[in-house]
């Protein structure tokens, strides 16, 4: 039929099918379709890596001196499990082990600990007694503050970790990862490591419960990591010979030695 003045031709369809199998057997043969121009892919950003949330734990002893819950951490380390000690609000030193996937779990690892002479009385914290869990009814600002507020139930103490002696002095990163699991977030164990994960954050927005990092050693990136406490101060494990403190960000020698900070609550 004729539209506008000009002829319009419809293929036949004995030559519509022609045209189809002769591009199957293209294909079949090896062939390819004609090749459209495609935009390359850009390549994605590197993937921020989160930290998990904390399992089953079990809490174990009350000791009146910190030096009784240093031996039990140490023994349950020698254990391999993975301890830490703190301050409670009622005053005395208590020690928290594993991160279990289950209560059975966790109940069956206490059961044998106990049996064994290693701990006595514990009780088994379950993921909903983290401050974590509450997130949804406090806010991430009300997690913040249960951060720092543990952390500052360390300070004056001696920290040792991994069976380290008073010779060996303290661990900076097993602080920082304590105050995290202590309120529910499996924080990992170096300070490498937790750079490695979080948001990076810039000094001027950091917020209570980031960690600053710092390069205390020559020629190394990360060496060192404290908990950001607000007010340009943070809270950190400083070395031998020292108890856990509070210093100044604007310090000349951390100021000259800040390398970053890393947020985990965004």
């Amino acid at each position: 039929m004729a539209r506008s003045g000009h002829a319009v031709y419809e293929p036949l369809p004995s030559v519509k099918a022609g045209l189809l199998v002769s591009l199957l057997l293209a294909l079949l043969a090896g062939g390819c379709a004609p090749k459209v121009a495609v935009p390359p892919t850009p390549e994605p950003l590197p993937r921020v890596k989160e930290i998990a949330r904390m399992g089953y734990s079990v809490q174990a002893g009350a000791f009146l001196s910190v030096d009784n819950a240093i031996r039990l951490t140490h023994a349950l380390e020698n254990q391999g499990l993975s301890a830490y000690y703190f301050r409670h609000k009622s005053g005395f030193y208590k020690v928290r082990f594993g991160d279990f996937p289950s209560k059975e779990g966790a109940l069956s690892r206490a059961e044998s600990l106990s049996a064994a002479g290693i701990i006595q009385e514990y009780y088994i914290v379950s993921p909903d007694d983290y401050a974590v869990a509450k997130i949804r009814i406090y806010g991430a600002r009300g997690l913040r503050g249960e951060l720092v507020e543990t952390a500052e139930g360390f300070i004056g103490l001696p920290y040792q970790w991994g069976g380290s002696s008073p010779e060996q002095g303290f661990d900076c990163s097993g602080l920082t990862m304590a105050v995290y699991q202590y309120n529910g977030l499996n924080l990992p164990r170096s300070s490498r490591e937790q750079f490695m994960h979080g948001t990076p954050v810039e000094r001027r927005e950091l917020e209570k419960g980031d960690l600053v990092f710092f390069a205390i050693r020559d020629g190394a990136k990360v060496s060192h990591v404290g908990l950001y406490s607000g007010d340009d101060r943070f809270i950190h494990a400083p070395g031998r010979g020292k108890t856990i403190r509070e210093d100044s960000l604007s310090d000349h020698y951390f100021a000259a030695r800040y390398a970053g900070a890393r947020t985990y609550l965004r």
